[in-house]
């Protein structure tokens, strides 16, 4: 894939120096704080898009983060055993290579530090804004510019950019008994760092990607560990590996080493995506292999028959680990094969029947994804929200821009996933589209650009229509990657290529141009006296 240029390191202005220092430290009703941009997150997406507006020049941007440190899911998530199920050098930025990845795979540790990392390299923490939970963005059609409420002060702005990513607000099962539970509860991206496990009987509800990480992390050091288990995961070998110091150093002295070794992990996977998206049948070798590596780890009949998949390999998420398995058939682990119907007490009802005891609950059952709580915080210019707009499923142009919501784009919008790929390259291509739009916004003179309706429309349907034939509509699961119609709104159905391509500029026949604020038609003084008199 074509490199982006490289970005020099640049000193902070006067105008972010003073905009740091003028940071408040409490709320201040009376004050808005007028910026050209605001970015709302503080992962790789709202990072991303920190270090591209400077280096398209613009320095008059503010980035909300209602945490206390960037990382976004990396942050939040630091369970035991949390680490990436992509390859580290091409789960990175393209434009901030990092030689010293320790593994093929790097934990949350190494991610975390590694977007500090870009905060500094890029000047980045005068723009940040830590503690700002957004209440709601509203669109102002007088002004023509977003209205931006947080607990922490009022912002106004004429481009507003989430980047709250689809995996920030976790979801945890309204299961009767909970609340009447007396041990301790959490969900995996909250984890209690001050329980210690050892000893407990812990009950793990879920078998998604956290959930294959945290079982053989904690197993060892739990009395019984009872995983509830709704549907199985196809779970292939993890090739993961210590990266040597040699290779280090060759990524230090010789950087084109390792935009090599990335070029050759994005092509292997760019090449897998025929088989998802066009022909499925192609995935049978993959079923093989992930069959075989359920067989050789699980010698147990019961177990491997409980531990088989019933649908096809990738319309669920294909997990990566070589110690899920072993760890499964421990002596001190049970598979239920159902999902949790009930607590009653400390014991857990399986939706089969069968009661556990336990002494703590860990929920690794994913995250509000297909309806983003964000949206229900964001006011289009009609005063509908986000989420009514989504009432019938998420949908955006390019997965970036939404009719009715002038100025707002999305990092890692509708339909901008990917099912076996690294999602900072879709978010570097709506990197490209946001520039651009900055561009094409200023050049045409508008004070804002809304989306056409018809625009949108075909996208979607076209996006819709090339969903039909891919593994993970017609696999045969019911995974998070559909909505409540049975809509796929969450995955992209191509090549990264190809989204880069429909990303590199943006059309200005696809929008329609806001040249005026919405304004009261002024009244004649000698009118406005005669209705007073």
């Amino acid at each position: 894939m074509a490199g982006r240029r490289k970005t020099t390191k640049a000193e902070p202005t006067a105008q972010e120096q003073s905009a740091e220092q003028a940071q408040p430290a409490g709320r201040v009703e009376d004050v808005v704080q007028q910026v050209r941009v605001a970015v709302i997150g503080t992962g790789f997406g709202g990072l991303g898009a920190a270090v591209r507006l400077r280096e398209e020049g613009v320095t008059d941007f503010v980035v909300l983060e209602r945490a206390d440190s960037v990382g976004g899911t990396w942050r939040d998530n630091s369970y035991p055993g949390c680490a990436c199920d992509v390859p580290s050098h091409l789960y990175s930025f393209s434009f901030a290579p990092n030689p010293d990845w320790p593994r093929t795979f790097s934990g949350q540790p190494e991610i975390r530090a590694y977007l500090e990392r870009i905060v500094d390299r890029f000047q980045l923490r005068p723009h940040l804004r830590f503690g700002h939970t957004v209440t709601a963005a509203r669109w102002n059609n007088a002004t023509a510019r977003w209205d931006i409420e947080t607990d922490q002060g009022r912002f106004s702005a004429q481009v507003l950019v989430a980047a709250t990513g689809p995996l920030s607000d976790p979801q945890v099962p309204d299961v009767p008994g909970l609340a009447d539970f007396p041990g301790q509860v959490f969900h995996s991206a909250q984890w209690n760092h001050d329980l210690d496990l050892s000893g407990k009987r812990v009950a793990v509800v879920g078998t998604g990607a956290s959930a294959i990480q945290i079982v053989p992390a904690i197993q060892p050091k739990v009395d019984k560990l009872v995983l509830f288990q709704r549907t199985p995961a196809w779970v292939m070998a993890r090739m993961d590996r210590d990266i040597t110091s040699a290779e280090r150093f060759l990524y230090r002295r010789l950087p084109a080493s390792q935009k090599a070794l990335r070029g050759a992990l994005w092509l292997v996977r760019e090449y897998q995506v025929g088989a998802f998206v066009k022909r499925p049948g192609l995935l049978k070798a993959a079923e093989a292999l992930a069959g075989q590596n359920l067989r050789r780890a699980v010698k147990d009949p019961a177990l491997r028959a409980k531990l088989t998949p019933d649908y096809r390999f990738g319309c669920k998420r294909v997990l990566l680990s070589n110690t899920y398995y072993p760890a499964l058939a421990q002596p001190n682990a049970e598979v239920v094969a159902s999902g949790l119907k009930e607590i009653k007490g400390s014991t857990l009802v399986a939706a089969d029947g069968t009661e556990h005891e336990a002494d703590v609950i860990v929920f690794g059952t994913g995250f509000h994804v297909t309806d983003m709580p964000v949206a229900s915080h964001i006011t289009g210019a009609a005063g509908t929200t986000l989420a009514e707009e989504w009432s019938e499923g998420m949908a955006a142009l390019r997965g970036t821009t939404v009719r009715g919501f002038p100025n707002l784009l999305f990092v890692i919008g509708p339909n901008t996933g990917l099912g076996n790929s690294s999602m900072v390259l879709m978010i570097e291509s709506q990197l490209n589209y946001l520039a651009d739009y900055l561009r094409k916004l200023d050049a045409s003179g508008a004070r804002a650009l809304d989306v056409t309706a018809s625009a949108q429309r075909r996208w979607n349907d076209d996006v819709q229509r090339r969903m039909r034939r891919t593994v993970w509509n017609t696999g045969g699961c019911r995974s998070w990657y559909l909505d409540a119609k049975g809509n796929n709104t969450v995955l992209w159905p191509g090549t990264t290529a190809h989204y880069r391509r429909e990303t590199r500029t943006v059309d200005l026949h696809e929008y329609d141009q806001i040249r005026q604020v919405d304004v009261a038609p002024e009244v004649p003084a000698a009118a406005a006296a005669a209705a007073h008199a």
